[in-house]
């Protein structure tokens, strides 16, 4: 009976948010929505995944493959250095967390893994695994690299930047800028676009 209740409360209190508020993705998650959504991850990813530890030691060649995957794969949401500064970041809802806050750091390498691995619905997060050993290592990897990114240095920022894929607009605008320097005739300097990340 007290479930039941608790649940129609959490469903009017979500249903006057919505009325209220809205759906559009440019306001911040309410105090509300923010608590149900780090409830519901929590109980999503059972006790005995919260407190596996990372099998994985964090070599310099597990770091490195770590860092490329996250640059090529991770980076559009959560900006090369995890703080999701992004266009696209900007646009989820919720946005993409800045995985450099205590927020995410806190939590235990268990949950980060299984974050990567299975996604949060309702979320942009996707679920990440393969569902082979190969990929749970990926994973694993990438867990050693998150928990880095508050420490990572502008070399390491400046070698991602170079791995992350780019729209056919960056790499235009990339082409004249290096062609305007190498002082091609005719060229004058590009004008860069303010919102590119």
């Amino acid at each position: 009976m007290v479930l039941i209740a608790g649940v129609c409360v959490i469903g009017g209190v979500l249903a006057y948010t919505i009325v209220r508020r809205g759906l559009s993705t440019h306001d911040e998650p309410s105090r509300v929505e923010a608590m149900l959504a780090r409830t519901m991850r929590r109980l999503a990813t059972p006790e005995a995944t919260r407190a596996r530890r990372n099998p994985v030691q964090p070599t310099e060649a597990v770091v490195e493959r770590a860092l490329e995957h996250y640059a090529d794969h991770c980076a559009v949401c959560h900006a090369n250095d995890g703080s999701g500064e992004t266009e696209i970041g900007r646009g989820l809802y919720p946005r993409a967390p800045d995985m450099r806050a205590a927020e995410t750091q806190s939590r235990s390498d268990g949950e980060l893994f299984a974050v990567i691995e299975h996604g949060i619905r309702l979320t942009g997060m996707p679920g990440w695994g393969t569902g082979t050993p190969d990929g749970e290592r990926d994973s694993w990897g990438l867990v050693h690299f998150i928990r880095r990114l508050p420490n990572l240095s502008s070399e390491d920022i400046e070698r991602m930047e170079a791995l992350t894929p780019k729209t056919p607009a960056q790499l235009k605008e990339e082409d004249e800028i290096r062609r305007f320097l190498e002082g091609a005739p005719g060229e004058s300097a590009p004008t860069p676009d303010a919102r590119r990340e």
